[in-house]
């Protein structure tokens, strides 16, 4: 029990850094009856300033990537918003039943405004039903960023989906909502989900090192109801590790490989399969990695780089498709109080196409978030 209850707190912390999750160490506790409850979340400002091209999301100023031979390159963009606040409950029933609901202000569309859900799931004696994070995913390897899509190529798919999962020790089992599309509009108009995904993770750590090794399998389908159909198995595996070198210095990094599966090589883009020219459906294959350090200077001060690139094999898609994309981060992050960060980022974002064009963008980004 004490061996889960360490590895759930890692998990915790490691999410924590990496996406600016609040806390729950000070949040408002209260109790009903056989309840315990607690209220969390945070409130957060993001101010950007894309340098050469306007690449910043409306909705939370995180970085897109830039688009190729843009003819609309204009330098110097400002923007800030709050939407990335969130908010959270917690409870847990005496017997043992733990329920998790969590919110922010991003929008479906990340536009920005409105409430969307992120984690909506209940937890009994290992069984995990509802939404959070994918299974096939892990923070090990990730190293923290300002910027709320972060860095490319880390361990699996970086979002939340709808699942059932088991966990025993550093184990977890789960069938989960598939994600990743085909190649092409009309292909993906006829595009089916058959098959849930199955997802296997083993996570776990020892002394100063930290890992994660995943696997995922899932089907690619399609049938446009005119007897025109295909389907072929995809599958992805991942890697992810963290060290810390010394007491001021920790390096982690991530390798994911897919095989009809690039829905889960995050932020790559790219697509899962494609319909050839005979009907038959043709898996793309993709390999993504990220490698980053974090120096503690003490008193509540750190510095962060990271890299990260998603490269894509699409020779046999149009010149136009993404092959490449990588971004890089360095930033510096302050505690001057408890429960309150602020930071200052600088980013560079790059992609290429199969064909050789490709497109660049920096920016910078200043963040602060209270915690409660």
């Amino acid at each position: 029990m004490q061996s889960n209850k360490l590895r759930i707190a890692i998990r915790a912390t490691a999410a924590a850094a990496v996406f600016g999750m609040a806390t729950q160490a000070h949040a408002f506790n209260f109790s009903a009856g056989d309840v315990d409850a607690s209220v969390y979340g945070y409130a957060r400002l993001n101010m950007s300033y894309d340098i050469d091209e306007n690449v910043a999301n409306s909705g939370h100023r995180g970085g897109n990537f830039p688009t190729i031979n843009d003819s609309n390159d204009v330098n110097g963009h400002f923007g800030a918003a709050a939407s990335q606040s969130r908010i959270g409950v917690k409870a847990t029933h005496a017997s043992g039943v733990m329920v998790n609901i969590e919110g922010d202000f991003m929008g479906a569309d990340y536009s920005g405004g409105a409430l969307r859900l992120r984690h909506a799931y209940g937890t009994y004696k290992g069984v995990l039903a509802g939404q959070t994070w994918s299974n096939y995913n892990s923070f090990v390897g990730s190293t923290s960023t300002l910027d709320f899509d972060g860095v490319v190529g880390v361990a699996g798919y970086g979002s939340r989906t709808a699942q059932l999962r088991y966990t025993s020790g550093p184990l977890s089992l789960a069938i989960e909502d598939p994600k990743g599309s085909l190649a092409g509009t009309a292909a993906n108009a006829v595009k089916k989900n058959g098959l849930p995904a199955l997802t296997a993770r083993l996570e776990d750590k020892a002394g100063g090192l930290g890992y994660s090794v995943a696997a995922l399998v899932k089907q690619n389908a399609y049938d446009d109801g005119q007897g025109n159909d295909d389907s072929t198995m995809a599958y992805a595996v991942f890697g992810a590790a963290s060290m810390a070198v010394s007491d001021m210095i920790s390096v982690r990094g991530a390798i994911n490989y897919t095989d009809g599966a690039n829905g889960y090589l995050y932020r790559s883009g790219g697509a899962d399969a494609y319909i050839d020219t005979n009907g038959d459906l043709k898996n793309l294959s993709g390999v993504g990695g990220t490698v980053g350090t974090s120096i503690s200077l003490g008193g509540g001060r750190t510095i962060n780089a990271t890299y990260g690139m998603d490269k894509l094999d699409v020779n046999d898609l149009a010149a136009t498709t993404i092959e490449t994309r990588q971004n890089a981060f360095v930033n510096y992050q302050w505690t001057p109080v408890e429960n309150v960060m602020m930071g200052v980022e600088y980013g560079y974002y790059k992609q290429e196409t199969q064909g050789g064009q490709s497109d660049d963008a920096n920016r910078l980004m200043f963040a602060t978030q209270y915690n409660f």
